[in-house]
């Protein structure tokens, strides 16, 4: 079964008739639209960031029969090539903070990978996708200047939530990519101004009908 993450987009797409389901996990319950696919809202209930129970919203997908994800995440653009309204496929991801766990009360290692099958699959339906590192930082705040310039020295984009997402979706053993729709430039780019969550709002807006569209073709391709 095909899941995906995401936001509002999600439910303007073509999608299959879809129930919402509230899922019991061992870390709290979470809501997703299942049917032939399950469509997960990261930010159900106005959750912030910072407070997602990412390993809920996971351990949802796995017990509903998904095996394979596509997360699709809101970034700001930490190169000058990579403006508002790029629409991106994550290479690789990394964060320098804790990220969540399901085993915190065991010892287990496993490779933190994307895969390959799937961004493939992504770049055929969006020739002129970039690729770059999805950077995750702690949030909910912006990041400084300096956080910027540093992060910009080994990735390419940063949000706050895919990381999280993806390593968690390593441990259960699902496959998985990063959709990145670039909806604004970070802090402290050329020319770029402070952004501000209104800016980005509008921005998602803008890239939201083009977003619309991919979503539908990933279900048809996909599912």
């Amino acid at each position: 079964m095909l899941g995906i993450i995401g936001g509002t987009a999600l439910l303007k797409a073509d999608l299959p008739p879809l129930k919402k389901t509230t899922v019991a996990t061992p870390f709290g319950s979470a809501e997703v639209l299942a049917g032939d696919i399950a469509v997960l809202k990261r930010h159900q209930h106005n959750t912030p960031p910072a407070s997602v129970n990412h390993r809920a919203n996971l351990a949802a997908l796995k017990i509903l029969g998904v095996d394979k994800l596509i997360i699709i995440a809101s970034v700001g653009g930490m190169k000058p090539e990579h403006p508002p309204g790029t629409i991106a496929v994550a290479s690789g991801y990394f964060s320098p903070w804790a990220i969540p766990t399901l085993h915190e009360h065991d010892i287990y290692h496993v490779p933190a990978s994307l895969d390959d099958d799937l961004a493939a699959n992504l770049l055929e339906l969006i020739p002129d996708a970039h690729r770059g590192v999805y950077f995750q930082s702690k949030g909910p705040r912006f990041e400084t200047r300096s956080e910027i310039a540093h992060f910009a020295e080994h990735a390419d984009y940063v949000g706050m939530t895919a990381a999280s997402e993806a390593a968690l979706a390593n441990e259960l053993g699902i496959p998985v990519a990063i959709l990145c729709t670039v909806d604004n430039y970070a802090n402290g780019i050329e020319g770029a101004g402070v952004p501000t969550y209104e800016g980005i709002l509008d921005s998602a807006k803008n890239n939201g009908e083009r977003l619309t569209e991919l979503i539908t073709e990933i279900v048809k391709r996909l599912a």
